[in-house]
Formats: C-alpha cells, structure tokens, sequence
C-alpha cells in the first residue's frame, strides 16, 4: 500500500489525511471500530466531548497501545473543546478530562468546537439563558487559554472548528498565535474554495467533516428532502470508472484537494475501504464534474444554535 498523504505543520509534525471520525459512533460499537481502524493501518483518529463516547474511545487507545505494535507517537489524535466550557478558567480543566477519558497524556490537536458559548454544564441549551453572548465571553477569551494549553504541553497543535474565514480573520487580529488547524464541513455539494483559500495562504491545515454527507445523524437534524452524496449520479458514475464505491471517491475528492478528511464508520469493511480511497487518481474530466455539484448545500447548518433571543442566527457569517 503507498504511503498515506500527510498534511504538514510548521514543527514538522505530519497528520495523516485520512482519518477516523467518530461522531454518531454508538458506546457499544466505538471502541471495537477504533481497534480495527488502528489495527489497518489508520493513524488519524477525530474525537470530541460531546461526542459522549471518549471513554469507549479511550479504551481501544489503552488497548492498542499497550498491546505495543503501535505507538502512541505514531498515531494523530484529535479532540474539541465542548461550548460549556468557553470561559479562561474551564478550558485546561474541560481538556484534562478529555485527556482522562481518552487515557492520554496529550493530543495532537486540539479545536474550538464551534464559536458558540454556553453556560458551564450545559450539555444543549433549551432557553436563551443557557447561552453566554460572544460578547460575554469572546473567541479570544477561549483560544488564550488553549494557547495556554499548549504551552503546558497537553496538547501539541491548537484549532479551531466551523469558523468562517470572517471569525478566522477576526481571531487572528487579536493574537500572536493563530489557529494551525480548521475543521469544517466540506463536501462536492459545499465546496467552500475562499475558505480554503484563505486558509492556505494562512498556513491553516484544513479538515472536511460529513464527507459522505452524514446521512445516519439525528432525523431533528435533516432536512427534507436533502440530497444523497452517495447516491449522485454523477459520483456512482465516476466510481464506476475508477472500480471504486462512491464513499471511495467522496473520500479521495477531499484528500486531492489537500484536506484531512475524517469519514466516520463502525462497519469493518467500510473502514478499511475508506482507508483505500486514495489508491487511484481524480482525473482533471472527474474533478471537473464534480465542480458542477457544488451548490453551497450544508448538511449541518447551525440552526439548532438559534433561540429567540441569542445572537447565533447568522453562525456561519452568510
């Protein structure tokens, strides 16, 4: 199998493109998909806080690693910083937790998992009062803390997630030490090019997540009638010249444009083909085609953020 891509931080560090994502992983299926994830050849695992499952997480993590065929250095772990715990004071401890359950000593990186503040312990808000303003508690507040973060040496990498390029220029106006990492959703129905291009002038890694268009998250999440990634005409016909599935080409689309990609699966044999799509080559007639799906369509829009009276309506800054 040819080397993995890589995308490359300014300290040398290397994070595989291709990643395991973990989001909707069920308690009981989570640490079984990891170990097989790890077992094959990954080297990218994408975790979060409110994902609820870091201690499944955490467990394949202590197993592999203490089986000794795969060391903890060789492996890139992501986590994010749940919106309940935004204020200076809650970030190192909110980060220590993770790194309890997940049974590290450090992550690779570490991200803002949206620019969105909540009250401490609030798991989803249900009323306005639930929420702090960005005005009560900025962006800057948050990401000094991770810089602090990594200054203590519990995380090597710093990030941030669904920011537009409006909130990234915003934040890096205010610090010496910018975000290194954005993670965002991208996909051939939400191509995002400014973004990314504004990244890749700024030295920002960047990361696509619902790359096959997270078809199994909650129905409250879904719209009706949304498009099916996996069932475009466009996309099952140009896996069929290549022998390919369609998740295999969704996959490889990110990994040819320069992005991380983390497609999240529990079923062993997906997650060994996600693994295998970047075993062939997009030709420039395929990525044309899929230039012509790109309809700025977002799988995950935001609006479960917006309340009556909060100033999260506008989250992406469109």
């Amino acid at each position: 199998m040819k080397p993995l891509r890589t995308l490359k931080y300014k300290n040398g560090d290397e994070q595989p493109a291709i990643g395991l994502g973990t989001w909707k992983s069920g308690k009981g299926e989570v640490t079984k998909a990891v170990e097989i994830a790890l077992n094959n050849g990954y080297k990218h695992i994408d975790c979060a806080a409110t994902y609820g499952n870091e201690n499944e997480v955490g467990e394949a993590f202590e197993k592999v690693f203490g089986e000794g065929k795969i060391k903890r250095k060789d492996v890139w772990i992501t986590s994010k910083l749940w919106n309940d715990s935004h204020k200076k004071e809650d970030v190192i401890p909110a980060l220590k937790q993770t790194l309890k359950d997940l049974k590290l000593d450090y992550l690779d990186l570490y991200l803002m998992h949206w620019p969105v503040a909540f009250k401490k312990g609030v798991g989803f808000p249900e009323s306005d009062d639930e929420y702090y303003s960005l005005e009560e508690v900025p962006i800057i507040e948050t990401w000094e803390a991770m810089v602090e973060a990594k200054k203590q040496g519990l995380v090597k990498h710093i990030g941030v997630s669904n920011f537009s390029t409006k909130k990234l220029k915003d934040l890096i106006s205010k610090t010496d030490e910018k975000p290194e990492a954005l993670q965002v959703e991208l996909h051939p129905y939400l191509h995002q090019n400014e973004l990314l291009e504004f990244c890749s002038k700024n030295g920002i890694n960047v990361t696509a997540y619902s790359p096959l268009g997270s078809g199994d998250r909650a129905e409250s999440m879904k719209a009706e009638d949304e498009p099916s990634l996996l069932e475009n005409p466009t996309i099952i016909k140009i896996a069929k010249k290549h022998g390919a599935s369609a998740g295999q080409i969704l996959i490889n689309w990110a990994v040819q444009r320069g992005t991380a990609v983390i497609p999240k699966s529990t079923n062993e044999g997906r997650i060994k083909e996600n693994l295998a799509s970047s075993g062939f080559q997009l030709d420039k007639e395929d990525l044309a085609e899929i230039d012509q799906l790109d309809e700025h369509f977002r799988y995950v829009t935001g609006e479960f953020f917006v309340t009556k009276g909060n100033s999260y309506s506008n989250i992406y800054d469109e």
